[in-house]
């Protein structure tokens, strides 16, 4: 099973997970890039849209709706909360560059039923999980506290030498109220960015059971199962989690095996 996605360092778009070999069933995200005074025009078609500024100010419309200059880190290791919008499904819209960006486009199944909206820094909850070499530092972006139809979305710095997302955990089960059924993707940043990061998806069963090395700018699909991230030292790490399902609903169960670390 391929779950790594490499990118394109020479196209726009340098990601699209709906052209993967086996693309997951509500979640795609896209990376991609603009030069400062470009443009990049589109529709969310059947998806609802979190368009994320990773880094670099733009100027997005969508429907009627105009927000100006928007953005403020000029890089994702900044640590500081992004600006997004987030976007109904049906709903066309531009992004004009104003410097050079970077925007990651978070999808998932929409039905009509929010509006247009800015999310702000300042909206933005930061909290801190975890302890010793199992710290990492959360934005949550559009959590389901936050209105929206399918789409969960988050982005999590791992510190050098860390682990992240562990004890491995999963939530693909439609069990509610003790684990949902939930799609991930991780769009994973390096710095430097020359280095590399472990992560490893696996079922109860092991029908899945994949470890996998990844760089710069790729993208790990999680379609089901744990799904644990290591950061080497010496290199910190950031990703952007996309996540959807049946229901707007994050409840997770930790591998049993791992299940005393949480005690």
């Amino acid at each position: 099973m391929d779950l790594l996605l490499h990118p394109d360092r020479n196209a726009e778009q340098t990601l699209d997970t709906g052209q993967a070999a086996e693309a997951l069933d509500y979640v795609r995200f896209r990376h991609r890039r603009l030069a400062e005074g470009s443009r990049y025009t589109d529709d969310s078609g059947a998806h609802e849209l979190c368009l994320v500024i990773l880094s670099g100010k733009a100027t997005i419309t969508a429907g009627s709706h105009t927000f100006e200059a928007i953005g403020e880190r000029m890089s994702v290791f900044e640590q500081v909360p992004p600006h997004a919008v987030y976007l109904p499904n049906g709903t066309s819209f531009t992004v004009e560059a104003l410097t050079d960006l970077e925007i990651g486009l978070c999808g998932a199944p929409g039905r009509g039923g929010h509006t247009v909206r800015h999310i702000a820094p300042e909206d933005i909850k930061q909290s801190t999980r975890g302890e010793g070499a199992n710290v990492r530092h959360i934005h949550d972006i559009l959590p389901e506290t936050e209105s929206a139809d399918s789409l969960l979305v988050v982005e999590v710095y791992t510190p050098a030498g860390n682990w992240s997302s562990y004890p491995p955990h999963k939530h693909d089960e439609d069990n509610l109220p003790n684990e949902s059924f939930l799609e991930e993707s991780y769009y994973h940043r390096l710095n430097p960015a020359s280095g590399f990061g472990f992560q490893r998806i696996y079922t109860d069963d092991r029908s899945i059971d994949e470890s996998m090395a990844f760089g710069d700018g790729s993208c790990v699909l999680v379609p089901r199962g744990y799904h644990p991230v290591g950061a080497p030292y010496g290199h910190d790490l950031y990703y952007l989690n996309v996540m959807a399902g049946p229901k707007r609903e994050w409840k997770f169960n930790t591998d049993p095996d791992f299940a005393w670390l949480v005690k």
